[in-house]
């Protein structure tokens, strides 16, 4: 559905975006991830045909962005992260506008109801659009992106301003809408992207970092095997927790020991981290036996997309896409999380923003 080859933007003797190929097959969620200046949003802006390319090549199901412009865009809906609404319309109008822009085929009246009601927004199609909430107008521009069903649509933070019970209705939408569509997803909430992607690209300075699900890259960044174990000691003392990180660091295959939080009087938590493919757990077992403590807890880390960031960020390991067995030097990267904003801050946005102004009620009609 889309195939992007070698592709490059210049800006004078900048290059933002710098020889980026990859593919993207009907069905797939692609996650799109990088910091600020890292070249992700010239990426989709190429792929939307907002700005052309230096050089390289899109295809949009099978049609050159640049060649044909205009039919690559019937290919595409287009959801950007301040959605392209007209504040003085009403839901209705808008949307209706968007379908003559379209010049969408299908049956106006029950296509724009079955998107109204995909997006659950057929409640305000009578209120004026500047008197919704940040987080209908989101729903508003999805339904914008929904219009004439197009094959491709590329998402750039979807779920900004919505509460947590919104969030999880979109990602459910994205989720069903990718059976049928190829989306292109860009977030800043890296859980949402981990919760709703089947593939992960992450680009910085230009260049694709990492390619390929969250595991494969957590596979392919560290062999580290990391886990947490809960202890209790014999005299439930802070002298139990000195006497305990010696002990563990002193077990054959153990590099790394660090005493977490009291959890209860006098038991912490140890974040241990073992030498490749070295499996550490029966030799815990057995010197706190013989020690005479007690296991409370023992539990495997596995990386989230926060630590393969934080992996990324440290540029002393290799990656290895999903789709090439060459190795890529990470050395040069310096990829950070910057604008990140998690499920609770997403809460508390939405949270100042009442999901219709109430103060407006009755004058928009």
């Amino acid at each position: 559905m889309i195939e992007v080859k070698n592709l490059c933007k210049c800006y004078g003797d900048k290059k933002a975006v710098n020889d980026i190929s990859f593919s993207v097959g009907k069905g797939e969620i692609l996650g799109f991830l990088g910091p600020n200046g890292a070249g992700k949003s010239t990426t989709m802006n190429i792929l939307t045909g907002y700005i052309s390319s230096t050089s390289g090549q899109v295809l949009i199901n099978g049609v050159d962005i640049l060649e044909d412009p205009i039919g690559a865009k019937a290919n595409i809906g287009y959801l950007p992260e301040i959605p392209p609404l007209y504040v003085d319309m009403t839901v209705d109008a808008y949307l209706n506008f968007m379908y003559d822009l379209k010049k969408c085929k299908l049956t106006r009246k029950a296509h724009l109801k079955e998107i109204c009601d995909i997006c659950k927004i057929s409640h305000v199609r009578e209120r004026l659009i500047r008197n919704l909430s940040k987080g209908y107008k989101q729903r508003v521009g999805l339904a914008q992106a929904l219009i004439n069903n197009p094959p491709v649509l590329i998402l750039d933070e979807p779920t900004v301003g919505l509460d947590p019970s919104q969030i999880i209705e979109i990602r459910t939408l994205i989720k069903k809408l990718g059976k049928n569509h190829t989306v292109i997803l860009s977030s800043h909430i890296l859980p949402e992207i981990q919760a709703v992607c089947d593939r992960i690209i992450i680009v910085n300075k230009g260049v694709i970092a990492a390619d390929g699900t969250a595991s494969e890259i957590a596979d392919k960044l560290t062999n580290e095997h990391k886990m947490t174990v809960r202890i209790e000691g014999t005299k439930r003392t802070t002298e139990d927790k000195n006497e305990i990180v010696s002990a563990l660091k002193a077990v054959d295959g153990i590099k790394y020991v660090r005493a977490d939080m009291e959890r209860e009087k006098g038991v912490y938590d140890y974040d241990i981290e073992s030498e490749d493919e070295v499996d550490v757990r029966r030799a815990i077992n057995s010197l706190c036996r013989d020690k005479g403590w007690n296991i409370l807890m023992m539990q495997l880390s596995d990386m989230t997309l926060e630590d393969i960031f934080m992996k990324i960020t440290t540029g002393d390991i290799t990656a290895v896409k999903a789709d090439e067995k060459k190795k890529v030097s990470l050395d040069d990267f310096n990829i950070s999380i910057q604008g990140g904003m998690g499920l609770d801050e997403s809460a508390e946005q939405a949270e100042e923003n009442n999901e219709i102004d109430s103060s407006e009620e009755g004058g928009d009609k």
